[in-house]
């Protein structure tokens, strides 16, 4: 008599569990298909089977992808009608994940512009209530981003933006507003991706450095009204070298 192998619930449970990197890698290239149009705004995504079939992945795989996709507001699942692709209006566009799966089709030059609008908002109040609040550990924090800005290698464009993003999530919390404090968490992947097209752009960090120490000074003396006048100066500075960054991408296309 040959007797069935009975397999712990556990282990059907592991078997079944999609690997993490074919998940990565499928959900990555499906957002990138939706991003990039071959899947467009209110069309309904291939059965299950089709897409493991033309993916080569499980359905366990699939229906993970799906339920992230769904989750950052990418697709709609109804049932019995299938997955639908949502408006792109409805993406969360600043959500970490979908930035980096559909890189450039959504970080486009109206994606910077919408970016630069926000900091340009919230940033020269924030850098005004640093200096009236700011506590001295804040002050600290935010001239060591800024030394790391400084000491940054001229070609490590990589490390000049970490620092950068490190400075102004710090110039938010120091303002000792919550709201800023959480903003900061919800526009961090996006001001990131912002600010490594502007630093990119250019030959050499030096002015961006300069322009950020006179915000640290300002915020060591505790004079608001330069701490404002700082910020701007930074936002003028970013919206320039944004520019740059268009101008530099559209001429990689045109060649």
């Amino acid at each position: 008599m040959v007797r069935a192998m009975v397999v712990p619930a556990t282990e059907r449970s592991k078997q079944a569990r999609p690997k993490p990197r074919v998940g990565r890698v499928f959900v990555a290239m499906l957002a990138r298909s939706i991003a990039d149009g071959r899947f467009g705004e209110g069309s309904t995504l291939p059965r299950e089977q089709d897409l493991c079939t033309e993916f080569g992945v499980s359905r366990p795989v699939v229906r993970e992808a799906l339920k992230r996709l769904e989750s950052k507001g990418v697709v709609r699942s109804r049932s019995r009608a299938g997955t639908f692709v949502r408006p792109r209006g409805e993406w969360n566009i600043l959500d970490a994940d979908l930035l980096d799966w559909m890189g450039e089709v959504v970080i486009d030059a109206q994606f910077l512009a919408a970016v630069l609008e926000a900091r340009r908002a919230v940033e020269p109040f924030a850098a005004e209530l640093a200096a009236e609040r700011a506590s001295l550990a804040d002050a600290a924090a935010l001239h060591a981003a800024w030394e790391a800005m400084r000491d940054a290698a001229p070609d490590d464009d990589v490390a000049f933006t970490q620092a950068d993003a490190e400075f102004h999530r710090i110039l938010l919390r120091a303002s000792g507003n919550a709201v800023f404090t959480q903003l900061s968490d919800v526009i961090d992947a996006a001001l990131t991706r912002a600010l490594d097209r502007a630093n990119r752009s250019v030959r050499t960090h030096q002015e961006t450095v300069e322009v950020h120490g006179r915000l640290v000074e300002a915020v060591r003396m505790r004079d608001g009204a330069a701490a404002r006048e700082a910020s701007e100066a930074i936002l003028h500075t970013a919206a320039r070298d944004l520019s740059r960054w268009k101008s530099q991408t559209t001429q990689i296309v045109l060649e």
